[in-house]
């Protein structure tokens, strides 16, 4: 399992290097990272991002 970062501003970068590297939509690549995806989607609205589903990607 690999390590999800805490900080929100780097958890940014590393979902959205992720889903652009992998092409995973936010619920196969927290399957994948075994996190729970509402509890990405609330860190990043911590900072004021949203997933964007159609760019799969959080802005």
């Amino acid at each position: 399992m690999e390590m999800i970062p805490k900080d929100p501003y780097i958890l940014l970068g590393f979902i959205n290097l992720k889903l652009r590297d992998y092409q995973f939509d936010l619920e196969g690549l927290c399957e994948d990272l075994g996190a729970e995806p509402a509890e990405i989607t609330e860190k990043l609205a911590g900072i004021g991002c949203r997933y964007d589903r159609e760019r799969n990607q959080f802005v």
